[in-house]
């Protein structure tokens, strides 16, 4: 990387690095060489046979003009919060996502006759969260966050649940406390106050800080599968795409079932691959067999 920089006249105290704490990487230097030749394209009307990299050049990219002509939106408030977190989420977490297929079919059958019992109707997600909180219990390294300075995992003893809302002021990732301690009617019931909070915009700072690990329903919004950025510092999130009917393979014949595609996104540092895939596919085996939950109740 420095001799890339010596060879090509650039200046590494006049980079900003993108590494942590600011540290200069290769990447911030090959940044800087494209700068350069771009805004020496931009300048020179006939190009030098040699062109030579002006030192100090990445710190001030060419600005194309069609960007002064559009509308510029500020990036703040709850939206520049969740910029600022996402971006510090991708520069800090090296992170990568597995996913499986689950037959739904069995769980939408059981969510059925839970809430024709009477009582508290029971949400989809108050299902998932409290198959969540028992693939956490079995696989407690997902349940964790990474302390850099002192370069220790640090496992968590709560289960503290965000789920992932989408509001008019933004996306809000609001936290349900304590949800290992929770019944599915105890999530749901949680699932909802905070949702209507999201919604009327009555969300605390307690309500959106402290969580240990995600729940991403993004089937709500027509989509099978996505790969999110982790919520900082957690260590993991559990997606969810939509539920819908496919062909599948079941007891040995095709049928048409209700399937549903799920993904786990984690931070690499805490645990690997053996680890995650455990995890997901304990949860793909509650979403199939809801009996398998009453092991853990």
């Amino acid at each position: 990387m420095r001799r890339l920089a010596r060879e090509n006249g650039i200046d590494l105290r006049e980079l900003t690095g993108s590494g942590p704490d600011g540290l200069i990487l290769r990447a911030d230097v090959e940044y800087a060489l494209r700068a350069a030749a771009a805004q020496g394209r931009t300048t020179t009307a006939t190009p030098e046979p040699h062109p030579r990299v002006v030192p100090g050049a990445a710190v001030v990219a060419p600005v194309p003009a069609t960007v002064t002509a559009g509308t510029r939106i500020p990036l703040k408030g709850v939206r520049g919060a969740v910029a600022d977190k996402l971006s510090r989420s991708r520069r800090e977490i090296p992170d990568a996502t597995c996913w499986v297929d689950a037959d739904a079919t069995e769980l939408m059958r059981a969510r059925a006759a839970m809430n024709a019992a009477g009582g508290p109707k029971i949400s989809l997600l108050a299902l998932l969260a409290r198959i969540c909180t028992a693939a956490l219990a079995r696989f407690p390294e997902l349940n964790s966050t990474v302390d850099q300075e002192a370069r220790e995992v640090v496992r968590l003893d709560h289960v503290h649940l965000g789920f992932a809302a989408q509001t008019d002021r933004g996306l809000v990732v609001p936290v349900v406390r304590d949800a290992h301690a929770r019944d599915t009617e105890g999530l749901g019931a949680e699932f909802a106050r905070l949702t209507e909070a999201a919604r009327t915009g009555t969300l605390t700072p307690a309500d959106l800080t402290g969580g240990t690990f995600t729940l991403n329903n993004y089937g709500v919004f027509g989509v099978d599968g996505s790969t999110p950025i982790i919520n900082h510092p957690e260590a993991a999130m559990l997606g969810v795409g939509r539920i819908i009917p496919k062909p599948w393979v079941h007891e040995g014949e095709l049928a048409v079932r209700q399937v549903v595609q799920l993904s786990l996104t984690f931070d690499h540092r805490v645990c690997d691959g053996g680890t995650a895939g455990g995890f997901l596919r304990h949860v793909a085996d509650c979403v199939e067999q809801p009996a398998v939950l009453l092991r853990t109740l």
